[in-house]
């Protein structure tokens, strides 16, 4: 009775997501087994911290709900764990996902001397707007026996972990197996993963991809003087105003939404903006596409540190 209980209240509970990224080393070579060991600990009593390793910069990267929850990482590692870290600057943990509907057909062969790998299949990818990944198989005849159809499942979920457009971790797509094909000597578990994650890479990329960014909902309050300045300051910051309402005499609050990576610094500011009288909060809403330009602007980027650290 218990057990069942336990069971649908942690499926209630709701887990932030994580919208800052950071990246971290220890401060001293010999301390990296520790920093590890701290962070997996971390990870594990906190579900909206998470931390990842990239394997093209050969950096470890974690993530949280904003600049004070990392800056709450990183004192415990320093104090609890006796662990001094370095840390870079804080950026925007975006997501990736797909726009368009494509068919993906791809046959993985490799013969090495001795057994070999093979695997085929054929998966179509969609959009799933709002719904996470969904995998659906639809093999008929045994064109791929059922233990590899998990073998398939498992290879498409390591790209969506490691990302594709720009190493950000993939949402909201929907994978049907159709068809595929297997060798009763040379296919293998390890096949089907590997032929499955290059085939998913391939359509992902011809499925239109993009990045998504994370809204914020604000709500700043501040005397009437200064809302002016502040809202052309938000729309600056592509913010959008939902409602602005007098809370009390000489006051307003003021409500909307705005892109986080354009509130990095917005402390400081509003203060200079109201003479330290406005206050503001900030809650994670959702995730919208980036504009075209800014996406273009951020891949960009990214390339241009992939090729510094080679």
């Amino acid at each position: 009775m218990t057990n069942t209980i336990s069971k649908k209240a942690s499926s209630a509970i709701h887990i932030p997501a994580t919208v800052i990224e950071m990246k971290i080393a220890p401060g001293k070579r010999q301390d990296m087994s520790k920093l590890g060991e701290a962070l997996h600990k971390l990870a594990n009593e906190d579900p909206s911290f998470s931390v990842r390793f990239d394997d093209e910069t050969e950096e470890t990267v974690i993530a949280g709900m904003g600049e004070l929850h990392l800056e709450i990482i990183i004192d415990r590692l320093k104090h609890e764990f006796k662990v001094e870290a370095e840390v870079g600057e804080p950026s925007v943990a975006f997501r990736e996902t797909i726009t368009a509907e494509v068919e993906s057909n791809y046959k993985h062969s490799k013969q090495t001397g001795g057994r070999g790998q093979f695997a085929h299949t054929v998966m179509r990818i969609e959009p799933n707007p709002g719904k996470g990944y969904e995998f659906v198989e639809k093999i008929k005849g045994g064109a791929i026996p059922a233990e590899y159809i998990t073998s398939v499942d498992k290879g498409i979920r390591k790209e969506l972990e490691k990302g594709i457009l720009g190493g950000y971790p993939v949402v909201d797509v929907k994978v049907v197996l159709i068809d595929g094909g297997f060798h009763p000597v040379d296919s293998s578990d390890m096949a089907f993963q590997t032929c499955a994650s290059i085939a998913f890479k391939h359509g992902f990329m011809k499925a239109a991809p993009i990045l998504l960014e994370p809204m914020m909902k604000i709500e700043v309050n501040t005397p009437d003087e200064y809302i002016g300045d502040i809202s052309g300051n938000l729309n600056r910051r592509r913010g959008r105003i939902e409602a602005m309402r007098r809370y009390r005499k000489g006051a307003q609050k003021l409500n909307g939404f705005v892109p986080l990576m354009e509130m990095f610094g917005y402390s400081t500011q509003l203060r200079n903006l109201s003479s330290g009288r406005a206050n503001y909060s900030m809650e994670f809403f959702n995730y919208s596409p980036l504009p075209k330009g800014i996406q273009e602007e951020v891949l960009k980027k990214l390339e241009e540190m992939k090729k510094q650290k080679k």
